[in-house]
């Protein structure tokens, strides 16, 4: 049988005369910008305090640990998230997923003034029942609610937001440490800044509009809302889970995801706390400039949806080769030497960039898995269980990130050695799925659950129609 397709929608943009008039109030910019700052204030400002290295402590050891516990409830917060849909909306989702990220940070805040621990560990676990939810909920919003020619900037745009808190907490923390050209944790003052603006969260939240109040300008309704009972929607995020698509990706996955507390304990284990402040301030303002050049290349709609996908994914292979090439050889020094850097010492420049680098990478292949989930969903409902299977997968590979990097001789070198291979080995699979966007009567084997469906899809090029034909398995 025929079934409806999310891709049977042009990607073109209209003549200017004929979209339809919206109000800026309900206009999917103004949603997006709520998203936006939605996401600077929660997992923005985490990452800011993260960016710190180690989350602005001396030693990286229990951040590292915290993190590792609040990826692991992230993964079972994410896996029931769609569930969670059907009772609250989608904004209710979000609104729920900001209200744990301030106790972590106030956890960090009395580690870093006296020496307690408990809430760091405690913060760490509220933080992961509620960023599960808010993590699905901020990525089927920003997949779902743009129109389909502004997605890729959509997504650049909102991602802006979330190194915009690492940019802040970046310039906080140089402004009150430039003069700190040693090793050590950075002042507590810091937080407190930090801790007003999570708290600020659950209240930006409320300001966005509901799937059906959003007005977009090809006159189409948002449609994002979960209709059947939590069990079947569990059953059905299960099911899409074990899909062959799906499994293909998940290595490709843990390669973006990972890195993040690699590169971030390499910047807590070889520099002085000016330079991790300065690393965090410049490392945000040049990954967002790389990351919505990304978008723009993938809203480039008069160029075909094979050659978008496939140009941007072996770029951003490409260029990941190189950086764990030399973050490799930086490491493996480093342990022998055992240098502490700080942007007056010799060599610096060459330790520093592949921060740097790295950070950009993390970026880009983070707005590309959301090019990759827009364009295996197929349904508005698909778009809530993708996005959590993808948000559950990538807080399952930071919780082992962090977890090991958490152990001394992994933080040093193993983490960039193990992603390095993670890396060369999600390639292949990767491209298995890369290779069917854009392109026509491609037949994909769903390797699915018993019961599953198998299916073919024409994905469709720029401003061309597809359809979906579903044959049992």
């Amino acid at each position: 049988m025929t079934v409806s397709s999310r891709h049977t929608e042009s990607e073109l943009e209209p003549p200017k005369d004929q979209q339809h008039p919206v109000r800026w109030y309900r206009s999917t910019f103004f949603n997006i910008t709520i998203l936006g700052l939605c996401n600077f204030s929660a997992p923005g400002i985490w990452g800011a305090m993260n960016s710190l290295g180690a989350g602005g402590a001396e030693t990286p050891h229990l951040v590292n640990a915290a993190n590792a516990l609040t990826f692991c409830l992230m993964v079972v917060s994410c896996y029931f998230s769609s569930a969670m849909v059907r009772y609250i909306g989608i904004k209710g989702a979000l609104i729920f997923g900001t209200i744990g990220y301030a106790p972590f940070a106030a956890g960090l805040y009395t580690n870093n003034r006296y020496g307690t621990e408990w809430l760091v560990l405690l913060g760490a676990a509220l933080c992961g029942i509620s960023a599960g939810v808010f993590w699905m909920a901020e990525a089927a919003i920003a997949i779902a609610y743009p129109e389909p020619w502004n997605r890729g900037k959509a997504l650049g745009y909102w991602l802006t937001y979330r190194l915009g808190g690492q940019i802040l907490g970046g310039a906080i923390n140089l402004g009150l440490n430039a003069k700190d050209n040693h090793a050590g944790k950075v002042s507590y003052t810091v937080f407190e800044v930090f801790i007003a603006l999570q708290a600020a969260g659950p209240l930006v939240a409320l300001l966005l509009n509901r799937p059906e109040h959003v007005e977009r300008k090809d006159g189409k309704k948002v449609e994002l809302h979960i209709a059947k009972d939590p069990w079947f929607e569990i059953k059905k995020t299960t099911q899409l889970f074990f899909t062959k698509r799906f499994l293909l990706i998940l290595l490709f996955i843990g390669q973006a995801v990972f890195a993040e507390a690699v590169f971030f304990t390499y910047l807590a284990e070889w520099f002085t706390v000016r330079s991790r402040a300065l690393g965090s301030f410049l490392a945000g303002i040049i990954a967002v400039t790389c990351g919505n050049v990304l978008g723009l290349w993938l809203d480039r709609t008069s160029i075909t949806l094979k050659v978008r996908a496939r140009a941007a994914f072996w770029l951003i292979v490409i260029l990941q080769g190189g950086w764990w090439t030399w973050a490799t050889i930086n490491v493996t020094k480093f342990n022998r030497s055992s240098p502490i850097y700080d942007w007056s010492s010799s060599g610096f420049g060459a330790a520093f960039a592949i921060f740097i680098f790295l950070s950009i990478g993390f970026q880009i292949n983070y707005l590309y898995l959301y090019f990759i989930i827009h364009n295996l969903a197929e349904t508005q409902d698909e778009i809530i269980r993708y996005s959590a299977l993808l948000r559950g997968s990538e807080s399952g590979w930071q919780a082992v990130s962090y977890g090991l990097t958490s152990l001394p001789l992994f933080a040093k070198v193993g983490g960039v050695y193990f992603n390095f291979v993670l890396w060369a080995v999600a390639i292949f699979p990767a491209w298995l799925v890369v290779r069917q966007f854009g392109s026509k009567s491609v037949s994909v084997e769903e390797a699915g659950v018993s019961g599953s469906n198998a299916s073919q899809n024409d994905v469709s090029q720029s401003g061309e129609e597809s359809e979906q034909h579903v044959a049992k398995a």
